[in-house]
């Protein structure tokens, strides 16, 4: 996705109140000055998760920023915790995690625990902007079963055109009846392992 100047230029966040959950430091520093250039007025900065889960219950809170690296407690156990437990809205509020490890295993953990996203230190004001603006766009559905309380995690599910017809990117040929049996499980799971190739 990329941002448009009119988009840049409209954008403010001098009504929103925005919570950093963040170990004190030049970290927090960063990330109060990036969302203070984007207009941010009223931001609460949490250096614990116990400070972040008292000021989910005391005050409304419409973005969260969170590290999964804190002093008493792992980032993503907080954010499972407010996905559960914290009083509506902050339960359903956006949150973005922030880390300088981004392996494949932080990024599904993240996803897993309930985040919108997991963005990459080191942190510059564009890709913060961005993912701001996804969150505020997508209204992705929030999901709540036993095992996953959060945004829906499948970000290419739009569900049927609001218009009844097709979106452009449908295919537009009758398909007809399936000529072959279903796969079985086994098969797609051989489908989608790696395979070593040689090049």
């Amino acid at each position: 996705m990329t941002l448009d100047i009119e988009s840049k230029a409209r954008f403010n966040l001098k009504n929103a109140v925005i919570m950093l959950v963040e170990t004190p430091g030049v970290n927090m520093d960063i990330l109060s000055q990036i969302l203070s250039g984007f207009g941010a007025k009223t931001m609460h900065r949490c250096d614990s998760a116990a400070d972040a889960r008292a000021t989910v219950l005391r005050s409304e809170v419409d973005l969260m920023v969170v590290s999964p690296f804190l002093a008493d407690e792992c980032g993503f156990e907080f954010v499972q915790w407010v996905r559960r437990e914290a009083p509506d809205p902050n339960k359903f509020a956006p949150i973005i995690m922030v880390s300088p490890h981004t392996e494949h295993s932080k990024v599904a953990r993240a996803r897993d625990c309930g985040a919108h996203f997991l963005v990459a230190k080191p942190l510059t004001p564009a890709v913060i902007l961005e993912r701001i603006l996804w969150v505020a766009r997508a209204q992705r559905p929030f999901v709540a079963c036993e095992a996953y309380v959060g945004p829906e995690r499948r970000f290419k599910f739009e569900g049927p055109p609001a218009s009844g017809g097709r979106r452009r990117d449908d295919l537009t040929e009758d398909l007809g009846a399936a000529s072959e049996p279903n796969m079985s499980q086994d098969q797609i799971d051989a489908l989608m392992a790696p395979r070593k190739v040689a090049i």
